[in-house]
Formats: structure tokens, C-alpha cells, sequence
């Protein structure tokens, strides 16, 4: 992680009076409010790691800006688009700008704070419509493939229905041309009788 820490543990104590060191802890509370401390476990042995509450130099924006951007490289993040890496690694370096700017003025880094909560709480309000959108496009498109399977089924039975219909008309075609047959020849026989007995 890009944020700069350190462990409680072995942290030096700094000489300092009252009213400092009063403001000190009340941002080290602060910092470690809205960056908690991290677990980990190393060696079989359970560290908690807290924020620094070191100030920052001109030196250290610099190696921020350098680590920044050395990381997205490294990870490949992608320069346009929507990218989870690069998004991840800014939302890490705006957390240690807020730490820098906490430590020299606490309303301020309050400020960046919220600042920060709500564009999370946007980005996850447009990604929530983005997946609404994908999903209501999955439906839409299901739908669609599923009414022309429909039709595809309709046309095919409509065709069936249209062939058994004029293979009956050909039979029954076949079957009047038979009747008509048969009865011009009883009509011949019929004339030759009467013909015949007259």
C-alpha cells in the first residue's frame, strides 16, 4: 500500500509539551479513525500497524508521486477507461495526502475526508446503476432471443399446417377428378342404354 506506516511498537517517544502533545494524540485518534490500524501476522506473531503520524516533507510528496506511479506501471493499470487497479492505487495515495494534510491542520483533513466518502458513495451509486443497466439489457435481450424462438416455432408450425392443407387440397382434387371421371362414364354408359332402347 502506497500510505506510509508504522509500527506502534518501538515508535520513539518525542519530547514535547503539554499542549502538543495534547493536539498530537488528539490527531493520532484521528488518523486512526478514519485510516483504522492493520493486523497481520508474521513469524507466528500478531502486529498491529498504525498510521504515522509523522508530517510530511516536499521529499516524501515527491516518492509518493514516484511510487504512484511506478506502481501503476507495474501493475498495469490501465490510462483511460474504467480500471480497478488504477482506481484502487489513487484511492491509496489520496488516503496518504489526506494523512499528510490531517497531521498539519485536522479540519482540513476532516474535510478531504467526507470529500472522499461521498465520491465513493457516487462511484458506488454509478456502478450499482451500471450493473442495473447490464442487467436490465441481459433481460431485455433474453426476452427478445426467447420471443423469436417464438415466432421461429409459430412460422414452422404455421408451415407444417400450410403443407398437411394443400396436401389435403391435392388429394381432394385428385378425388374430384376421379368423381368426374366416374361420372362421365356412368353418364356415357347411361346414353348408350337409352340409345339403345330406343
Amino acid at each position: 500500500a502506497i500510505p506510509v506506516t508504522e509500527s506502534q511498537k518501538g515508535k520513539k517517544q518525542k519530547q514535547s509539551s503539554g499542549a502538543e502533545k495534547g493536539k498530537g494524540n488528539k490527531a493520532e485518534e484521528y488518523l486512526n479513525s478514519i485510516l483504522p490500524p492493520r493486523e497481520y501476522t508474521k513469524d507466528g506473531k500478531l502486529y498491529v500497524q498504525y498510521v504515522s503520524a509523522t508530517p510530511a516533507t516536499k521529499a516524501d510528496v515527491i516518492t509518493l508521486q514516484e511510487s504512484l506511479d511506478k506502481k501503476l506501471q507495474q501493475r498495469k493499470a490501465r490510462e483511460t477507461g474504467i480500471c480497478p487497479i488504477r482506481e484502487e492505487l489513487y484511492a491509496q495515495c489520496f488516503d496518504e495526502l489526506i494523512r499528510q494534510i490531517t497531521i498539519q491542520c485536522l479540519e482540513r483533513g476532516f474535510l478531504l475526508v467526507r470529500v472522499r466518502d461521498e465520491l465513493r458513495m457516487t462511484i458506488e451509486s454509478y456502478q450499482a446503476l451500471y450493473e442495473s443497466a447490464i442487467a436490465y439489457g441481459m433481460r431485455k435481450a433474453l426476452l427478445a432471443e426467447q420471443k423469436r424462438n417464438d415466432m421461429n416455432n409459430e412460422t414452422q408450425k404455421l408451415d407444417r399446417e400450410c403443407s398437411e392443407l394443400q396436401t389435403s387440397v391435392q388429394a381432394l382434387e385428385t378425388n374430384v377428378k376421379e368423381m368426374e371421371r366416374s361420372f362421365a362414364e356412368e353418364c356415357e354408359k347411361l346414353e348408350k342404354k337409352a340409345q339403345r332402347i330406343n
